[in-house]
């Protein structure tokens, strides 16, 4: 395909779903909802034929030799078809926060002044090997009153094809136009660049995938982003945390699943507490060929870790390989976590309310947990049916982003018949 006839393409894309955001943004909650509970229907009734595409596109990631974090991400099973197709009833079960308005107030010229939730308009997602983004985010853009161009990893392109067809049933059921979820089904990598760049057609853009392609988005693109670049994600065993529990949550943090953006990668643990908990968690690493990287003082308590250097402190392995450093204080662990976290998610496991207060207060991420395994930071666990991805930026969504993330605000004034005086 040349430049100019993709180029035609996208903007075409892009040009339906301008116009299927006006239909969407109007829509009414219940329409909305059946579209999502007959999109939910239909994945599952197609489930075996979308398990046979999902098993040719891993076949053909495996014979291209992509590594098996790339595989486990790519692979669906009757579970995770049943959590796709729950994750969209959940969504029509959510509070429609299109047309909500918040903090209404009379002003003394009699004017009341508030502000009402309103869709983003169209939004791009740009994702590499999870088919089940495809379903999560077509049904928060959905939910949310936007149109969406989805464009998956060229390695899931059957998969995605059979999700959007579950998806166009929905919406076909619900009376609503096809395009407003829309899938790239041409896989030349140069879309991507002329996707970022439709200014005027597309209104956000969500990159979910590898540092590098979110980088590159980052970079590029000529609309706004929503994104984060990595997960390094760290526990913190306190002086005061319960040893079994500690051993317990940081056992998951990392092992309850390698490739995801909320693994713990790095483990941070006070020297006071180190000699009980370091030997039997790193026993039950061992046991599930965790290979162990650690500073000094930790390779003390457990000969077998191999040393770790200074770039282990910022790696997202997304494997099961896991940094441990011991640390003398509660600052000292924020202060590790500062220098080297992405601010995703970080976590202390302690007894001392105080201490606790201050990492949710001090330590700067977009979720900050006590007592709990890092893997929970997702939009499934957190009520919000599902998520369209995790920003760790300031502006506008932080976190999770799901339904309210995916609306933004605009000011309604009330009048009574009121004029402007002098």
């Amino acid at each position: 395909m040349n430049s100019q006839t993709l180029q035609s393409q996208v903007v075409a894309l892009g040009q339906a779903a301008r116009a299927a955001s006006r239909h969407i943004a109007k829509a009414s909650t219940a329409a909305k909802n059946q579209a999502l509970l007959l999109a939910a229907a239909a994945l599952r009734r197609d489930q075996a034929s979308l398990l046979a595409a999902n098993a040719e596109d891993v076949e053909q990631a495996r014979k291209k030799g992509l590594d098996e974090a790339f595989l486990d991400r790519l692979t669906l099973t009757a579970k995770s078809i049943e959590s796709m197709a729950s994750g969209l009833e959940q969504i029509a079960a959510l509070q429609d926060p299109v047309g909500e308005i918040t903090g209404l107030s009379r002003r003394p010229s009699g004017i009341e002044v508030g502000r009402m939730r309103v869709p983003l308009g169209v939004i791009a997602i740009i994702y590499e090997a999870r088919p089940n983004v495809t379903a999560d985010a077509a049904g928060l853009c959905l939910k949310s009153g936007n149109a969406c161009i989805l464009r998956g990893g060229s390695e899931a392109l059957r998969s995605n094809q059979i999700i959007a067809r579950a998806m166009h049933e929905g919406l076909r059921g619900a009376l609503l136009p096809d395009s407003v979820v829309q899938v790239m089904d041409f896989t030349d990598r140069a879309a991507v660049g002329e996707l970022i760049t439709l200014k005027g057609l597309v209104d956000v853009i969500v990159p979910r995938g590898g540092k590098g392609l979110i980088e590159r988005i980052s970079n590029e693109a000529r609309i706004p982003v929503l994104k984060h670049l990595d997960g390094v994600c760290h526990t913190f065993v306190d002086a005061s945390a319960d040893v079994s529990m500690a051993v317990k949550v940081a056992d998951n943090a990392k092992t309850q699943r390698y490739g995801t953006c909320n693994t713990m990668e790095t483990l941070l643990v006070h020297e006071a507490i180190a000699a009980s908990v370091l030997p039997p968690l790193c026993d039950i690493y061992r046991n599930k060929g965790v290979e162990l990287r650690g500073d000094e003082a930790a390779r003390r308590l457990v000969p077998e870790m191999k040393p770790a250097e200074e770039a282990d402190w910022y790696a997202e392995y997304l494997a099961p390989i896991l940094a441990i450093r011991i640390v003398p204080s509660l600052d000292a662990a924020i202060d590790h976590i500062a220098r080297y976290g992405s601010q995703h998610t970080d976590a202390i496991l302690t007894n001392d309310w105080h201490n606790a207060n201050r990492f949710l207060r001090e330590v700067d991420s977009s979720s900050v947990m006590v007592n709990t395994s890092t893997r929970f930071a997702d939009g499934f666990e957190y009520g919000l049916g599902a998520e369209i991805g995790i920003s760790t930026d300031k502006l506008h969504a932080r976190g999770p982003v799901g339904l309210e993330g995916l609306t933004s605000q605009k000011f309604v004034v009330l009048g009574h018949g009121e004029i402007r005086g002098g």
